[in-house]
């Protein structure tokens, strides 16, 4: 689908004439991990899912991280204008959630309620402390480009398939985005949309500045991971709590998830306090990033200002609820949609 940001690969599905239900993928994945979910919507939805700038099968256009989310906000907002698309319901999964808040900030009547799906906190991926999200640094240091693990990174350009090394893709998707035993019945179609996901210094991770503060690095200006820093997130929170009309939110999560947690073993502070990252300065510097506590109290704050949301927390799970235990996520998510 040509834009006139980019040429965006989107998958569609459903009664082209019903009500639209974005669907907006995260990290290190694609539109095609909604498949199942698009295809279980209920009659009367237009199921849309875009490979996000960055990701799957979109073209390749860099991201400017100083802009935070709003370069996938705005190319969101783009595609709807392209698709005829006045409103839609939004549901974002990881990262996916971080681009809803800023489009409600940005485009609050072109929503008509939004679904997170174990979402990144309002403030950000790593580098902030309590729930009021404050930075641990003034620089932001321990958010960014620079403490993504590279063996990862290494893996994903190598386009490595294999089980061999706890670093491999598929290992890390086996590991946090379900709970084991749990394998995904797509294992190979989702390997490979992640496995799209284009790498560099420009591009994910991203780039990074030295820090005279641990973990040593700061945000840079270029890739997604740049994108989830506060550094460059901080008038989301404001203008979602100021946004009018304010659409309901469905969060849901998974009981065990490890990625969006608030002790998270992609935070670095939280790794550091757990001895896998030398020269932890201790919990009174850079104690683990409370993610859950930031997100409901962020949403509490919403609601306080006339918003509206839930909260289920699916049993059993872990960073990917959706595909774990479709049933139970379907029953709470088609219900919400129905109401809202």
């Amino acid at each position: 689908m040509q834009t006139p940001r980019l040429k965006m690969h989107v998958l569609t599905s459903g009664d082209p004439a019903g009500v639209p239900v974005i669907f907006l993928h995260g990290n290190f994945s694609a539109a095609l991990y909604w498949e199942e979910t698009m295809l279980a919507l209920p009659p009367g939805f237009r199921a849309i899912a875009p490979d996000l700038r960055g990701y799957g099968w979109t073209e390749d256009v860099l991201i400017d991280s100083t802009r935070g989310y709003r370069d996938w906000s705005d190319d969101l907002a783009a595609l709807m204008d392209v698709m005829g698309v006045e409103k839609a319901h939004l549901v974002g999964w990881s990262m996916g959630a971080g681009i809803i808040y800023r489009f409600i900030g940005d485009f609050p009547a072109r929503v008509l309620s939004a679904t997170l799906i174990c979402p990144v906190s309002p403030f950000g991926f790593g580098g902030t402390k309590g729930a009021e999200g404050t930075p641990l640094f003034e620089d932001h240091a321990g958010s960014g480009g620079g403490v993504v693990n590279q063996e990862f990174v290494k893996r994903i350009q190598a386009q490595d398939r294999g089980s061999d090394d706890p670093n491999s893709p598929r290992n890390i998707i086996n590991a946090f985005y379900y709970v084991p035993p749990f394998r995904a019945a797509r294992e190979e179609d989702f390997l490979t949309a992640s496995l799209m996901e284009k790498t560099g210094p420009d591009r994910y991770p991203g780039d990074f500045v030295p820090s005279p503060n641990w973990p040593f690095v700061a945000p840079g200006v270029h890739g997604p991971v740049n994108c989830w820093s506060l550094k460059y997130l901080k008038q989301d929170v404001p203008d979602l709590l100021a946004a009018q009309p304010k659409p309901p939110v469905l969060w849901m999560r998974g009981s065990h998830d490890l990625i969006v947690s608030d002790t998270s073993f992609f935070d670095i502070a939280n790794l550091g306090k757990l001895g896998y990252v030398p020269g932890w300065p201790g919990d009174e510097v850079a104690p683990p990033q409370p993610m859950l506590q930031q997100t409901r109290a962020v949403l509490e704050k919403y609601t306080a200002a006339g918003g509206s949301f839930e909260e289920h927390v699916i049993e059993n799970t872990a960073h990917s609820p959706h595909i774990e235990k479709p049933d139970v996520f379907n029953a709470l998510f088609h219900q919400f949609l129905k109401r809202a």
